[in-house]
């Protein structure tokens, strides 16, 4: 059983406002960015933080670049190409109810749809948000002439494109590119294809044979005619809705049918509660794709994040992911300050921490815990102003240990970690993997359907390497979750359904564990694993492993292919309990486990 934690947003009935009495109406097909950001503007003077709900009529509204709210953000994980434009901001809100009513909001170009920045107690409910153009262009593969290497498909006729030479050319209100990779699904079942992955596209050398057909040099056996592309590149300019700064947000019965980087991307909130909220296709939609990244994406966040009734499909990775940021120490002032900075591209200039925040240092290379301190004081060291800097300038109340200055270590804020509890939610038919955690808070896992995420369903990473994304797993339960045929493509991490792995450059010359410990750990119980391949639990560098109570399914739909070929392997993994589950072709201890270190 799970808690859902209901926020109240105010101890009186919030005072109605009609979105129509300030001329916003639907179906117009004008833009009506200005209206609501004005109508916003005059609800909030009016009220001063008094509870307040505005209502829209169902419908379609439209927003264009033109009238948006030009916002400088750094919104962790997405490219940081500022300025933004921005559709609607709710900005400083107190108990305020943002009530769409079912309607849907169209972006025309590229923009970000929905920003709510340092607020307090507020919801936003009943809303669908969409593209009439999104970046991601659809084709159905009509014919594969695998002798000359020449397929032939067509547009989806929501695109707009040219040909420029020889080169097809995709474009929207204020953008235009060229895909450089594409996911390929099935055209009945909405599977992303066995085996194909991220694949090379036909767009470089291509014949228009009439409109929205074309003929391209493409030669992918793997494509019969039916199959739909997904065509994209990996730009992640803004996500679908922006939360920073938040406390108390309930997110309620909203969609996001496209967005071109993930479709929620929370950071630096506390208390996050979404029920009902979704990455979905439309009923009957022609579309097979969601998002051009994660679904849901929570960084460096606090208190709880409580997420239930979701449906995510169609996304191009995980449906939610929850981490903090490494620090890499890149200077050592004196005994009491180091300098620390942000090390990736599309993780930098927002605020990271703050005076009497606990923090502990790891070593990057064998990702060890070498010790823990609080904030004194912090500031920007590379630029007078936080927004856009990269480096920090860290006064640490006790004297550090002499070491940590070489360049292999990293910080972790331990106050910006939160609980998490993802419930009642279906996954499917996405890119890359099903969902991601790290934190060191408790993490229930309960009652979903993985249903052909494509690679690992459920992955505990922690990585001071690369993605800079924080931080060990000490208390995961996982439980009565239905898994059917994941791994049936092989991306970062699919070592596994489950899949626990943190990226550890020197494993052999660790000493301690970096998930678990303390006599917890991570639990698997009382789940069902339907799966047509061999591996079911990767671990690597984990103090604490259950498995029981599960059931396991044996099916043909595909033909096993990973080179993974034990039930369960482990990589420095101690106190393992295996016992009372249900292997439907049997279990064998000497075959089925597998110890490597």
């Amino acid at each position: 059983m799970f808690l859902l934690v209901a926020i109240v947003t105010s101890s009186c009935s919030p005072k109605v406002y009609k979105a129509a009495d300030f001329g916003i109406k639907p179906n117009t097909g004008k833009d009506v960015t200005a209206a609501i950001a004005n109508a916003i503007e005059q609800i909030a003077k009016e009220r001063k933080g008094k509870a307040a709900r505005i209502v829209f009529e169902p419908g379609e509204y439209d927003f264009f670049p033109q009238n948006a709210n030009v916002r400088e953000y750094y919104i962790s994980n997405h490219d940081q190409d500022n300025p933004k434009l921005v559709a609607v901001e709710l900005k400083g809100l107190k108990n305020f109810i943002f009530d769409g009513a079912g309607a849907d909001f169209y972006m025309n170009g590229r923009m970000l749809p929905f920003a709510m920045i340092d607020c307090e107690n507020c919801t936003v409910e009943n809303l669908h948000v969409d593209s009439r153009i999104p970046q991601i262009t659809q084709v159905e593969v009509l014919e594969n002439d695998t002798d000359s290497g020449i397929i032939t498909y067509r547009v989806s006729d929501y695109a707009k494109y040219r040909i420029d030479g020889k080169r097809i050319v995709f474009m929207g209100e204020n953008w235009e590119f060229t895909p450089s990779w594409g996911i390929a699904f099935d055209g009945k079942t909405k599977h992303l294809i066995y085996r194909t992955g991220d694949i090379g596209v036909g767009v470089g050398d291509v014949e228009e044979v009439e409109p929205y057909v074309i003929r391209a040099q493409w030669n992918d056996a793997r494509l019969v005619p039916g199959s739909v592309i997904a065509m994209r590149s990996y730009a992640r300019p803004t996500p679908g809705l922006f939360l920073y700064g938040n406390k108390n947000t309930t997110l309620k019965n909203i969609t996001v049918h496209y967005a071109e980087g993930m479709g929620l991307l929370a950071q630096i909130c506390e208390n996050i509660t979404l029920d009902g909220f979704s990455v979905a296709l439309r009923e009957n939609d022609t579309r097979y794709f969601t998002t051009q990244a994660d679904a849901t994406h929570f960084s460096a966040c606090k208190g709880f994040i409580h997420s239930v009734n979701g449906l995510y499909e169609g996304m191009m990775d995980d449906a939610i992911n929850v981490h903090g940021t490494y620090l890499r120490v890149v200077k050592r002032l004196d005994d009491n300050t180091l300098v620390g900075r942000y090390m990736h591209s599309q993780a930098y200039g927002f605020y990271w921490g703050d005076e009497g925040d606990s923090v502990q240092f790891v070593n990057s290379d064998l990702m060890e815990i070498t010790g823990s301190n609080r904030i004194k004081s912090i500031q920007p060291y590379d630029k007078e102003l936080l927004p856009g800097c990269k480096e920090f300038k860290i006064v640490f109340e006790q004297s550090l240990p002499i070491d940590i200055a070489n360049g292999k270590y990293g910080i972790e804020n331990l106050e910006w970690t939160p609980e998490v509890i993802f419930a009642k939610n279906i996954i499917r038919n996405n890119r890359a993997r099903g969902t991601l955690f790290s934190t060191p808070k408790r993490t229930v896992v309960e009652d979903n359907t993985f249903d052909h995420t494509s690679g690992t369903a459920i992955l505990l990473c922690g990585d001071c390497n690369g993605w800079f994304e924080t931080g060990a797993c000490r208390d995961v339960v996982i439980r009565n979750n239905h898994f059917i045929n994941a791994l049936t493509n092989m991306f970062q991490f699919t070592d596994g359904v489950i899949s626990i792995y943190p990226e550890i450059p020197n494993l052999q010359g660790q000493k301690k564990y970096f998930h678990g410990g303390n006599g917890k750990g991570v639990v698997i119980e009382n789940n069902i694993f339907e799966t047509f391949d061999a591996p079911l639990v990767y671990a690597k560098s984990l103090d604490g492993l259950i498995f029981k109570g599960n059931k396991v399914i044996q099916n043909t739909d595909y033909e096993p292919f990973h080179w993974n070929r034990h039930r369960f392997l482990f990589d420095r993994v101690v106190n393992v309990e295996i016992e009372g589950n249900d292997f439907e072709q049997g279990f064998d201890v000497q075959k089925d486990v597998k110890y490597r270190y």
